[in-house]
Formats: structure tokens, C-alpha cells, sequence
């Protein structure tokens, strides 16, 4: 046998063993002697690069530094699903199916929580792995996907073919990665998904075969090319090809037999060595599905059981307080560590003194957590009947943690503050404020890079940040600090000075005054110099404004040490105006109007449609009512949709209203 047929030969007995240990669960050689193959297979392999193949089994352990991610257009849409909520919700849709067939059965499935993704194959080989994105448009992955060591890299078919599934983080992989992270002073990741996520799209292939991603696959793009007409033959045909589908799925021929195993997968999901937000019911026949169709976003015949916010039961070790940059006293819940939704939580915000007497907390109570939305850490009450002679009461205080400043609660306020100015805690998170997203939008200047010019005394206050040009020499000669992104940061910070008004305004922190208010403001006065005239009474009759955020207003332009800031500001170049938007066109239908978006949007993020619609003049309120005028609803729109549909207030989906956007 030739060198080069055995290097043939070992590539095939490496991606059998691999499908054996990984998919099948069923080795057939022990670690030692696949290590022992694979390690000739390298040896093979540089003694003949010209054989080179980027699917060898050797590739997957091989660490590449990519340049990016190039676009890819699917040939096939990749629909996201709708949601549903509760088991009321869940039969209405399996009953519409009945009624336009009767016979139909349904496929339920686990919906991982990971991030969704199309394999290519071509003549047997896997040529490209390609993300969700928007749908329409992912981004090329492959060499990522490539370190997946459950995905063949060849499948005995040789036609084209592609599969779509989840890449997902185990729960194992997440916890050592966020040990890793923590051992290393690093930020934690919040949960698998957005680990998996970012592991995806890291520009280092080989930190994605560090962290050990995996994944399922559940659904076969062009399975009907290949005599599949059913989603139980797409994934009994998939596992022939040797791609990993899990067996947990069920066809089901009644709603009961739906119910039971969405009943069963709940009470095991905390088990499961993976995160599953729910569970996938899908209409079984394809010519079936085809007859319902889709949305613009999402398909007729199939729909997502999400399961309740898990609730977890843990103990009050202490309550913590922060001061935030407007001064407010934010209470904050010491937690003994314990897992909920996939992420290990040790701490939840407790909002106000208000919070803490309304459920009745004390420090060293058993209470109930979860994450509202899945996201973030919150008390849902305590349980007083599980206390015991440990427990003790929390006395709010009355004088700043950080300063020692008497604290004072507004007349009508549940917030209480810290008013000292000088306060460190206010003067550091003032300034992360200024430079935020959303306010000046100063590249290279996040929290922890202020927080360490904070530290070694460069940025003291906001003034200072403009001022760090004259202190580059110094800033060099710190460790971590190059020429190359220190004149970086400053760019950044010069950029900012061309800011409109409206950012400026939104980053200085007045109270009441958050991004939807400081637009209209600098709308409405144009220039600094206008507004900072402007008497309360005159600031309260502005649409949307009204008599507090006026009061606010006025008194932080009255405080000498503000005014002092501004001019400060003005001499350093900063913009101290709004361009003037024109929204007064005939055909234009967001004009003065209350407009509510609600939902996720896939071809822009919420704050993009927001400042779209208020570039066009529309007001754009966070909540509906009898004032709303247009609803616009993307995917998994909740509450707010059905409010609208009760209210009788028009809906848009995304595809009118951009179209209404371009129109005018």
C-alpha cells in the first residue's frame, strides 16, 4: 500500500470511529489507538502537503486565524418559528391543522437552545457551513464548523446535499468555559447560546475547538430530492447519512400524545446535558406543509412551545447597595450561587427599598429566583416559612455607601439617591454614560477601559476625556497600551465632538430626560444655547415631556457646575446643535404619530427602527394605549399585539413597514 492510500485509508477509518464515538455513542477502538491513527495521519500527511484536504480528521485539531466571515445567501429561506405560550394557545394551532386535515400527525421535537445553521455537501465532502443571519442572508462559518467533531465531513451520498440543525454549547463545555474565564479575570459568558454565538464567530478556529461545541440536526433542506416526504423520514434519513439527530422525538396523532411528551421533556429538561427552551410541533407531511405555507417570517404548519421561566429556589445571603450615575440607590440580592436557565446565578437586582418591604425579605431567607425573559436574575418572593433563628432584617440606609452622603427620596419617587455630585460611584458611571452606544458613542471607551483611565487618574471628569490627547506619552508607557490603539481611542474620542445635540444631551445624564426625550428636545431648540434658556413652563408644554422631566430639566441647567461643563465642552470642539429633520411631506405616515414596535425585528435592531421612525417624526412610546396610532409587530410579538388587536389600533409587520419607509 502507498503512503498516499493510506492516508486515504486512515481518513476513513478516522471519520468512521469519529461518527462511532460522537454520533453513535458506540466506539469500536479505544481513545489510545484512534490517538495512535490520527498522530500517523499527521506524520503521513506532512510528509505529502501536496495532498492537503481541508476535511482530513487531522484539520479539526489544527487552529487557523481567520479574516472574517463572508456573506452567504441561502438557496432556501431559513424561517425562525412562532411561539406559543401556554396549552390553550398550543391546541388552537394543532386544531386549525385538523380542520384542513383531519388525518395529519405531528412531529414533536426538542427545540435546543443554540444558534441555527446549514450544512452544505457536495459529492459526498461537506463544502460550507452557513449561520441563520437574517434569513435571507448568514454568514460562511465552515472552518469553525469544522472543529464540531460530531459533524461528518463526508456522508455516503453523493448528490447535493444540505441540513439545517443547532449548534449548541453543552453544559458541561459552558461551565468549564466560564471557570476558564473567571480563573482569567475575563468576563462570563450569560448563558450557552450566546457562548456558542460568539465561539461561531471568533476569528480563531482554534478557540472553537477548545470550547467543544456540538450539534443537532433536525431538518433536510432538499430531503424531498432524495425520496423523503415526511419530517420523520427527514430524520430517520438524516441519521443514515450519519449526521447526529437526537431520538427524542414523538409522532403524535392527538393533542393528548402532544401534551404528554411536552409534559415529559419538561420534567427532564433540567437533566438534559444541553439547554432546551421548549418544544418544536411540527405538521409531519410535506405536501401537507406545503399546502399551508409560511408568513414572511415564519411557517403555518409548525410552531414552538416555550416552557415557563424556570423558577429555582436558593438563599438570601446579604443585600448590596450601587449607586448609578444619576445617583440612584440600586438594592442588589446576594445569592447563593445556584443554576437557573442554563447560567449559574449569585445575584439579582432588587430595584428599590419599595421591593425589599413589599415581599418582605431579609437577609438569610430562602427565596424563589428566576430570569424574567430568560435573561435577567430576579426575586419572585420569599418563603417565610422556611426561616429559622439566622435570619435578620435589612435596614435601608440612610448615608451613601460610597460617599457618605445623607441619601434623599423624591416626593412621588420609589427611588432613592445619592444628590453629592463628587460622589466616585456617580462621577465614574456619569462618565461610562457619556461615552456610551447611545450617547457620545465613543469607540475603544467601554466601561472597563474607563474605569481604568478612572483609576490611574486620566478621566476624572467628562471634560477629562477630551483632554487625554495631551497625555498620550504617559498613556504609553503602561503595559497594554500601544501607539497604534491609543491613536485609535483618540480618534474615537475626536469623532465624538461631531455628535448632534441629541446624543450630547442624552449623554450628560439629566434626570428624565433619557434618548426619545433628548431628540426631541434637540429637535425643538435646535442649539444648547436655546434649550438652556428655555423656562420649565416652556420645556413642560413640548409633546411628551410634561411637568416632571420639565422640573429636571431646568434644574440641572441651573446648577452653575453644569453650565461650567457645557462651556467647557463648547471650548473643546464638541457640537453644540441638531440638524433639522424634515417630516412635514404629505405622503409621509409616521409624522406626528404614537408608534409602538414590538417584537423582534430580522432586518434591523429595535434602536434602528426607533430612530428610522423618529427621524420621520413619529413618536415612538414603549407601551400601548387608547393614544397609540400604529402597532408595528415583528416576530413573537406578544402582549403588546394582542392589546393592539383588542384596541382595534392598526398592525404593520416589518415587510409595510419598510415598505411604507421607502414610499416616503
Amino acid at each position: 500500500m502507498s503512503e498516499q492510500e493510506r492516508i486515504e485509508e486512515l481518513r476513513r477509518l478516522l471519520e468512521k470511529y469519529a461518527i462511532e464515538y460522537y454520533v453513535d455513542d458506540n466506539p469500536s477502538v479505544s481513545d489510545f489507538e484512534y490517538d495512535r491513527l490520527l498522530e500517523e495521519l499527521q506524520d503521513l500527511e506532512s510528509r505529502h502537503p501536496e495532498l492537503y484536504d481541508p476535511n482530513s480528521p487531522s484539520q479539526r485539531i489544527i487552529g487557523k486565524v481567520l479574516n472574517g466571515f463572508e456573506k452567504v445567501v441561502h438557496a432556501q429561506r431559513m424561517l425562525s418559528l412562532s411561539d406559543v405560550f401556554n396549552q390553550e394557545e398550543l391546541k388552537a394551532f394543532v386544531e386549525r391543522i385538523w380542520k384542513d386535515f383531519p388525518d395529519a400527525t405531528f412531529i414533536c421535537e426538542y427545540k435546543f437552545d443554540g444558534l441555527a445553521m446549514a450544512l452544505m455537501y457536495e459529492d459526498g465532502r461537506f463544502v460550507r457551513a452557513v449561520t441563520r443571519g437574517d434569513g435571507d442572508v448568514g454568514e460562511d462559518v465552515t472552518e469553525n464548523v469544522r472543529t464540531i467533531p460530531s459533524i461528518p465531513m463526508q456522508i455516503p451520498e453523493k448528490g447535493p446535499v444540505e441540513v439545517r440543525g443547532e449548534v449548541y454549547m453543552p453544559k458541561a463545555s459552558f461551565e468549564a468555559l466560564n471557570n476558564l474565564q473567571e480563573s482569567l479575570h475575563l468576563p462570563l459568558f450569560a448563558n450557552p447560546r450566546n457562548a456558542a454565538a460568539g465561539t461561531i464567530r471568533n476569528l480563531d478556529t482554534g478557540v472553537a475547538r477548545k470550547r467543544r461545541l456540538d450539534m443537532y440536526l433536525y431538518y433536510f433542506t432538499n430531503g424531498e430530492r432524495y425520496g423523503v416526504h415526511s419530517q420523520k423520514e427527514a430524520l430517520e434519513a438524516m441519521s443514515r447519512l450519519h449526521f447526529r439527530v437526537s431520538d427524542a422525538w414523538r409522532e403524535c396523532h392527538s393533542f393528548e400524545e402532544i401534551w404528554k411528551f411536552i409534559e415529559e421533556t419538561g420534567q427532564k429538561r433540567a437533566s438534559l446535558p444541553f439547554e432546551i427552551d421548549g418544544v418544536v410541533v411540527k405538521l409531519n407531511r410535506f405536501d401537507q406543509q406545503q399546502i399551508l405555507g409560511t408568513t414572511a417570517k415564519a411557517p403555518k404548519y409548525a410552531t414552538a412551545y416555550k416552557f415557563p421561566a424556570e423558577e429555582v429556589e436558593t438563599r438570601l445571603l446579604d443585600i448590596t447597595l450601587t449607586v448609578g450615575r444619576t445617583g440612584k440607590i440600586t438594592p442588589n440580592a446576594v445569592l447563593e450561587p445556584v443554576r437557573v436557565a442554563g447560567t449559574l446565578v449569585s445575584a439579582a437586582t432588587l430595584h428599590n427599598a419599595d421591593r425589599i418591604a413589599q415581599y418582605d425579605l431579609k437577609i438569610n431567607d430562602r427565596v424563589i429566583i428566576r430570569k424574567a425573559g430568560d435573561i435577567i436574575p430576579e426575586v419572585v418572593k420569599a418563603l417565610p416559612e422556611k426561616r429559622d433563628e439566622t435570619i435578620r432584617d435589612f435596614v435601608w440606609p440612610q448615608d451613601c455607601p460610597v460617599c457618605g452622603s445623607r441619601l434623599v427620596r423624591l416626593p412621588d419617587e420609589a427611588d432613592t439617591y445619592c444628590v453629592n455630585p463628587d460622589c466616585p460611584a456617580r462621577i465614574l458611571e456619569s462618565i461610562i454614560h457619556f461615552c456610551s452606544r447611545d450617547a457620545m458613542d465613543i469607540d475603544g471607551m467601554g466601561s472597563k477601559r474607563v474605569a481604568w483611565l478612572h483609576e490611574h487618574g486620566y478621566v476624572n471628569s467628562i471634560e477629562d476625556i477630551y483632554r487625554l490627547h495631551e497625555r498620550r506619552d504617559e498613556l504609553l508607557s503602561h503595559k497594554g497600551w500601544s501607539d497604534k490603539g491609543t491613536d485609535k481611542l483618540l480618534a474615537g474620542i475626536e469623532a465624538s465632538k461631531k455628535q448632534p445635540l441629541s446624543r450630547l444631551l442624552f449623554g450628560l445624564g439629566i434626570r428624565q430626560v433619557g434618548s426619545k426625550a433628548a431628540r426631541l428636545l434637540a429637535q425643538e431648540f435646535g442649539t444648547m444655547d436655546a434649550l438652556m434658556d428655555a423656562s420649565e413652563s416652556r420645556l413642560a408644554a413640548i409633546n411628551l415631556i410634561g411637568e416632571v422631566s420639565a422640573r429636571s430639566i431646568r434644574s440641572f441647567f441651573d446648577q452653575s457646575e453644569n453650565r461650567a461643563l457645557i462651556d467647557s465642552l463648547k471650548a473643546m470642539g464638541v457640537n453644540m446643535s441638531e440638524p433639522k429633520v424634515e417630516n412635514a411631506a404629505p405622503d409621509n405616515p409616521f409624522a406626528g404619530k404614537t408608534v409602538v414596535l414590538t417584537g423582534t425585528l430580522s432586518q434591523m435592531g429595535r434602536s434602528e427602527a426607533k430612530k428610522m421612525l423618529e427621524d420621520l417624526g413619529a413618536n415612538v412610546s414603549g407601551s400601548v394605549s387608547k393614544k397609540t396610532d400604529l402597532v408595528i409587530a415583528g416576530e413573537k410579538a406578544g402582549s403588546k399585539l394582542t392589546k393592539a388587536n383588542d384596541l382595534g389600533i392598526p398592525v404593520w409587520d416589518e415587510e409595510r413597514f419598510l415598505r411604507e419607509v421607502h414610499r416616503g
